[in-house]
Formats: C-alpha cells, sequence, structure tokens
C-alpha cells in the first residue's frame, strides 16, 4: 500500500492551487484528477472566464503562476450595477478607491494552464491522471482509499485526505459528510460576445426580472457574459439563431456596451446553492466547491475556495514529515474555525442578492433601489465593498499577503 502525507482528489483550479502552494513543503502529495487538463472534456479549464479578486491575484503571484496569466488578464477598473426597469443604480470606480483595479477576468483555460505547467516541476507532487476515486474509508489514522489507475484499482493510504472533486465531491460523500442543495431554478448561459466598440475595464451587474445578468470586460475588447435565467427561458435563447440572441441581450442589458456583433458558442449551467454540513470529518477536508458552491451573481466562488486554499496549505506547512500524520487531525479542526466566518459570509452576501433582487414582493423593489441610491452615495460603503476583493471576514492567508507559507 502506497502512503502519502496528503492525497488532493480533484485537480481543477482549487484543487491545482492547493497542490501547487505544498510544493515548497516537505509533505509528499498526490493529486488525483480524471481528466486531463488539456483535453476539451475537462470542465473546469473550458472558455469560462473567471472574476479573480485582488486577494487571489495576489496568491498566483506569490505563487509564481500570475506572470502566466497577466496577458490574458483583463483588469476591471470600474462596476456599474443596475436594477432593471427601475431607477436604482449605483457605480465603482477603482482608482477613487486607490486601486488599479476590482479584479481581472481572466479564461479558466489560462488559469488551468499556468497551474499545471507549474504543477509538472514541483518535485514533491505526484500527479495521477487520468485517475478516478472510487471509494474512500475515513480511520482514526488516516484514509483509506481505493483509486482507479488506467483501469485497475489502487489502494492508498493518506494522512489527509482533501475534497477538491466539487460540488458533487465523491470523497465528501464518502467520508459521509451531507450537503445541502438549494436550487435556484436558473441556469447560467456563459456566452464570449463582442459589441461594436471595445470596453474600457468596465463591468456590469444587471438584475432582470428573469436573473442577474453580468457582463465582464475581456482581453480583445470583447465582454464575457453571464446570464441567469428560468430554465424554460434558457431553452428559447439557446434556441436562437445569433442576431436572434444578440437581440434578447441587447433588450435584457441595454445599450451601455453598444449593440452587440458577435455572438461566441452558448453553454449553459445549472445553478444551486451547496453547502457542506462541516468541511472537516477526521483526517478529510473540503476546500472549494467541495465545500461551497455559489451563485455566480458576485463572482465570489472560485475566490473564496482559492482562500480555502491558500489556508489549508499554510496550516499543513506547519508540520513536518516526521510529525505531520499526528498532528493533522488537530490541524484541520483549526482550519474548519479559521475559515468558517469567511466562508459563512460570502455564501450568506451571494445567496442574499439572488433573493433580494430576485424577489418580486410588493414594496422591495423600491427598497432595493434606494438602497442602491443610497450605496451609490456613501464612499464608506464603496470602501467597504472595494475590500470584499481580498476575503469577506477573518485571517487573511499569508500567500494573499505576499507572504511564503512559513
Amino acid at each position: 500500500m502506497k502512503e502519502w502525507d496528503v492525497v488532493i482528489v480533484g485537480g481543477g483550479m482549487v484543487g491545482a492551487s492547493f497542490a501547487l502552494a505544498l510544493r515548497s513543503t516537505s509533505l509528499r502529495v498526490l493529486l488525483i484528477e480524471s481528466i486531463p487538463p488539456d483535453s476539451a472534456a475537462q470542465p473546469s479549464f473550458d472558455e469560462r472566464t473567471t472574476a479573480l479578486g485582488n486577494g487571489s491575484r495576489q496568491i498566483f503571484e506569490t505563487l509564481g503562476v500570475w506572470p502566466a496569466m497577466s496577458g490574458d488578464a483583463s483588469p476591471i477598473r470600474s462596476i456599474h450595477v443596475s436594477d432593471a426597469g427601475r431607477f436604482g443604480v449605483a457605480r465603482l470606480d477603482a482608482q477613487e478607491q486607490g486601486v488599479h483595479a476590482f479584479g481581472y477576468v481572466v479564461p479558466n483555460r489560462v488559469i488551468g494552464r499556468a497551474l499545471w505547467q507549474a504543477l509538472r516541476e514541483a518535485t514533491n507532487v505526484t500527479v495521477a491522471v487520468p485517475a478516478q476515486l472510487k471509494s474512500a474509508a475515513v480511520r482514526d489514522d488516516g484514509v483509506l482509499l481505493d483509486v482507479v489507475i488506467d483501469g485497475a484499482t489502487e489502494r492508498i493510504r493518506a494522512a489527509v485526505a482533501v475534497a477538491a472533486d466539487g460540488a458533487g465531491s465523491v470523497l465528501r460523500a464518502s467520508a459521509g459528510i451531507e450537503a445541502a442543495v438549494e436550487d435556484y431554478d436558473q441556469i447560467a448561459i456563459v456566452v464570449n460576445a463582442a459589441t461594436e466598440r471595445p470596453h474600457t475595464g468596465e463591468a456590469f451587474e444587471r438584475f432582470t426580472a428573469s436573473g442577474p445578468l453580468a457582463v465582464l470586460p475581456v482581453t480583445g475588447g470583447g465582454y464575457a457574459v453571464v446570464w441567469a435565467v428560468s430554465p424554460a427561458r434558457a431553452a428559447e435563447l439557446i434556441a436562437l439563431d445569433e442576431a436572434g440572441f444578440a437581440a434578447e441581450l441587447l433588450h435584457a442589458f441595454g445599450w451601455r456596451a453598444g449593440r452587440w456583433t458577435r455572438i461566441g458558442r452558448r453553454n449553459s449551467y445549472p445553478l444551486a446553492l451547496t453547502r457542506a454540513e462541516e468541511t472537516v470529518s477526521g483526517r478529510v477536508v473540503l476546500i472549494g466547491n467541495a465545500a461551497q458552491a455559489l451563485h455566480p451573481v458576485a463572482g465570489q466562488g472560485f475566490n473564496l475556495g482559492l482562500r480555502d486554499a491558500a489556508t489549508l496549505a499554510e496550516m499543513l506547512a506547519g508540520a513536518s514529515h516526521t510529525d505531520f500524520a499526528p498532528a493533522a487531525a488537530e490541524l484541520l479542526e483549526k482550519f474548519a474555525a479559521w475559515r468558517a466566518e469567511d466562508r459563512k459570509g460570502v455564501t450568506r452576501f451571494t445567496d442574499s442578492l439572488v433573493k433580494l433582487f430576485g424577489s418580486e414582493t410588493p414594496g422591495v423593489g423600491l427598497v432595493r433601489n434606494f438602497g442602491l441610491l443610497l450605496f451609490d452615495m456613501s464612499p464608506a460603503a464603496k470602501r467597504a465593498l472595494s475590500r470584499v476583493s481580498w476575503g469577506f471576514a477573518g485571517r487573511m492567508p499569508r500567500l494573499a499577503r505576499g507572504l511564503p507559507l512559513e
């Protein structure tokens, strides 16, 4: 039986980032991923984009992979928030808040390529791909995992097993950790598009009657569009030809970006809020979407998951290889306590936005629009919101402060 200090199940953006963070330690690390990172079937590294907050950019900078991403990163220099059909509007300007940008929009494939290229040089990280977790058994002294590699099942032991395998985590289920799932009854239509005039670094969040519509600047002058609508409406929009979809998008979004001139391939994803009842069970720990999968309305999901990864790496790095196993359980409990406030705060913030702006209760629309106007007039509120890109609450991990793990 092969033994490892840390086994990571899932090599998507959070799992790969966590593995990379551990490369500076003496820990023996195994990363298990079922789909090769450069495969067209790899869902983590497709043509979707991710809005990286400033804290996430700093983590990647500290890990040494930001230079490989920065050329494809489009800075968000301003944010425009509006409520369709109502008077409420709010604006945020990065320069007024004393920052270069509120964040950076980067294609997922670029993030994946940078992470996996760096992982190939990590001497203490072994990568098993394609490999798939079949089952796991949690013991007092570790976790036994049955992994299918090249059609054969191998049993391995981990002092710590890390679930980074998404909202439907197999490792989470094997560890007996329950997860509450709340279906938003929405489908996100994701598409890259261009308008008659290039963007100036402005991002838009427009709340419509059918759901939130995010329009984010990308390199090349175009936009990444994330449009949340009902399942029936999603089917209608996906069935339209390019001109028809462009017309519907213009009707929902308005003329702020000009006329839509090119619509890329449309992809759709069901939206739900998934929350694990606990993030640690014995020697199993959850990070990223395995712990919490959020609505994309505020672009906080990956940033929250990356802070999970950076914090866990920092805590595990404090234990050397020789005394790692005895200290692991206590370290994981400390990790869960450390991350609780940030997880709960971001989850509550994101979920509240979806429900507040989706509410049709009489009078709620008026209240939220006055709230937008008051926010627009409050420098203190704007400063507070601009700091969310560094983390919602709790202690900031060392990697996000530009410091090594230890």
